[in-house]
């Protein structure tokens, strides 16, 4: 091979390597809005990862682009949810409800939160409350979603849970069955989007 055809070679693999790195930066610093939705999207995955406080402090950078972002509001409260920190998490679903009222994985959510802890009616009315905003949301998790977890069972979802709390409410307080550990361990959050 010629030292021209060589030299020809190397300018197009150089351009190419600029190309892909151009493209990388713009995809990852330039083409992110100022509105936090970036910050949004990494801190779904620290919560998917289990790393809660990491997205907590990516939905407060979020906050900071945008004070009104319901998706950080939502992702503070599943995050503080997943925290067992009651107090936070009641209050920021206060706020995505503020925020959002018709924003059906916020009851689902805060329904999961109370069923867990014990407050079966109210977790009862939330479940209802957003089967009747978005009838989707009793779908739960789909196929890819448990295959990317390896969850080979559909877990349960808000309208089986639903239906079991309003038939065990009927019964007498001494037969009532409301929590099986193993069952309440497959119970998992919503997290979609506004």
């Amino acid at each position: 091979m010629a030292w021209s055809e060589k030299k020809t070679q190397g300018i197009i693999y150089i351009l190419i390597l600029t190309g892909i790195f151009a493209f990388v930066y713009y995809w990852r610093v330039a083409s992110v809005d100022k509105s936090g939705e970036y910050n949004v999207r990494v801190g779904n995955y620290r919560l998917t990862d289990g790393v809660y406080d990491q997205a907590l402090a990516e939905f407060r950078k979020a906050l900071e682009f945008n004070p009104e972002n319901v998706n950080a509001h939502f992702g503070m409260a599943v995050a503080y949810m997943m925290k067992n920190d009651e107090s936070a998490a009641f209050e920021w679903f206060e706020k995505t409800m503020a925020l959002a009222p018709d924003f059906a994985p916020a009851y689902a959510n805060r329904g999961i939160y109370l069923d867990k802890l014990g407050r079966y009616e109210e977790a009862l009315e939330d479940y209802k409350h957003a089967l009747t905003l978005d009838q989707d949301v009793a779908k739960g998790p789909g196929k890819l979603w448990r295959f990317m977890r390896n969850i080979k069972e559909k877990p349960p979802n808000i309208y089986e849970r639903a239906v079991y709390i309003q038939e065990q409410l009927k019964l007498p307080p001494e037969e009532r069955v409301l929590k099986v550990a193993e069952e309440d361990a497959k119970q998992r959050m919503y997290k979609m989007k506004k």
